[in-house]
């Protein structure tokens, strides 16, 4: 008898026992799995799935597939900025978005914001060219100027358009190009073009095709803004003429056309009507070339405006739910803001560096040329159809208030309020009247306007900028391969 009961208990046990086990099962399956994610996406196979129940939308920050660094939302508005995941997955559906912009550093700062956003990174136009595609949500470009490349292909869906102060790109071109290398030739003849030729010019007539070089920049400036307002209608650079494909597929090749052979009557002829034509790489993106917004990287840094600008780039990512399901709350937008202006968080940008910027002062010449290029877009944009759309509004607000600062160096210049020296932006113009003032002091000249015995550098000037682009090319492609092998040894060693 008591055997038999022993036998009853163990009986009775076993539901006991297969409860509990199951129970054991749930639990675990539970701490791999959150809960409410294992519901939501119903990947718990003890769920009962109704197949024809309604889909639920389900925000992307509660995926884990999808999870990444975001800043955090410590609540009543404040916040802790984190660098974001620099490792994409491949398999998130992204709205993505182009950062547009005439070359200076201001883009970082618009990626940046959109980075603490989301919680996403950013990557240039060359690393896709180079390295190849991938899948990161916002596009830093240049292109079309001839320091960008559209190397995305068809990976973006909208654009936002950077607008920073002409006068501040101008200075910034000139670093650009003393910077990589243009200032050590003069220490260095042999640095970038060997011995190609056995004499280098001097400083002066450096600082005279670095002049030239500027006054086309103020060109190319209005044309950026012009092919992105425009939706990548094809224009001539400096006339702003409509132009044929065969022209703009010129264009896009400075370094081996000269402007001469680039010109407007010589291509495409005075007097030849000239049907609308697009860039066909306008048509990969979603909605067009044209911005959806137009941001100043100025007012981000303005302690009074930049918090408004913050706000912009925000709701442009949360127009559509493939990004704007990251976006961070808005109450921490403002404190976003101040993270990274403020307190300096993220990566440096040309706001960070350890001296000031050196100053230059600009002859009537260039101040007048960016002036009138800058009448020109204001009028543009201030007319019908434009003005009523909010981003030609915001357009020729900026460079309204732009042009205002360059009229105020201007009449400060002609009464004699700022003095030029010889390696200020002269110009032509200032240059060839110094040069004739020069000529009058010595004793027995006579001033002149030609050029007649001097020598000419010209075809010295565009090997260097050939010799420019191909070194430019090299240094990337070294940058792109350390890149490449530090993300190869962050996987292999779990690091990402």
């Amino acid at each position: 008898m008591e055997s038999m009961s022993r036998i009853l208990k163990a009986k009775r046990a076993l539901p006991v026992l297969f409860v509990a086990a199951i129970v054991t099962l749930l639990v675990e399956d539970g701490l791999k799995t959150p809960v409410l994610n294992r519901s939501l996406r119903r990947q718990s196979s003890y769920a009962v799935v109704q197949t024809n129940a309604p889909q639920m939308h389900v925000p992307a920050t509660l995926d884990l597939p999808s999870q990444r660094s975001l800043s955090l939302n410590l609540g009543g508005g404040d916040c802790e900025w984190t660098p974001p995941t620099y490792h994409v997955p491949d398999d998130i559906d992204f709205y993505k978005t182009v950062i547009a912009g005439f070359p200076s550093g201001d883009k970082r700062m618009i990626f940046l914001q959109m980075e603490a956003l989301t919680g996403w990174p950013a990557k240039d136009e060359w690393d896709f060219e180079h390295i190849g595609m991938s899948n990161h949500p916002f596009i830093k470009a240049n292109y079309p100027h001839h320091e960008g490349i559209w190397g995305w292909e068809d990976e973006a869906d909208q654009v936002v358009m950077m607008v920073r102060n002409i006068r501040k790109s101008m200075v910034e071109y000139h670093d650009i190009l003393w910077d990589i290398g243009y200032a050590k030739t003069w220490e260095d003849a042999t640095l970038f073009l060997d011995r190609l030729y056995s004499e280098r010019p001097p400083l002066s007539d450096f600082l005279v095709w670095r002049d030239e070089r500027v006054l086309d920049e103020v060109d190319w400036y209005g044309w950026f803004i012009d092919y992105y307002m425009e939706g990548g209608l094809l224009r001539d650079i400096f006339t702003h003429k409509k132009t044929t494909k065969h022209h703009w597929d010129m264009l896009m090749m400075p370094t081996v056309y000269t402007r001469a052979e680039l010109d407007y009557d010589l291509i495409v002829g005075a007097d030849t009507v000239v049907e609308d034509a697009y860039d066909p790489h306008c048509a990969t993106v979603t909605e067009g070339c044209a911005p959806v917004a137009v941001i100043s990287a100025e007012n981000l840094r303005d302690y009074t405006r930049g918090k408004a600008e913050t706000a912009l780039i925000g709701n442009v990512l949360k127009r559509d739910s493939r990004i704007g399901d990251y976006v961070i709350e808005q109450e921490t937008w403002d404190c976003i803001w101040s993270e990274l202006i403020e307190n300096g968080r993220g990566l440096k940008t040309v706001y960070d560096r350890p001296t000031p910027e050196a100053e230059y002062n600009f002859s009537a010449e260039m101040l007048e040329a960016m002036i009138n290029e800058l009448s020109r877009l204001i009028t543009k944009y201030s007319a019908s159809p434009w003005n009523t759309k909010i981003t030609a509004n915001k357009v020729v607000a900026l460079l309204t208030e732009h042009r205002t600062l360059i009229q105020e160096e201007l009449d400060d210049l002609l009464a004699g309020r700022r003095v030029l020296t010889e390696k200020d932006f002269l110009g032509p113009k200032e240059r060839e009247r110094r040069r004739n003032l020069t000529s009058e002091n010595k004793e027995g000249a006579t001033p002149t306007t030609d050029q007649e015995g001097e020598k000419d550098y010209s075809r010295y000037f565009f090997a260097m900028d050939q010799k420019l682009l191909e070194v430019r090319r090299i240094d990337t492609r070294k940058s792109l391969y350390k890149k490449r092998k530090e993300a190869q040894d962050a996987a292999k060693n779990g690091t990402f």
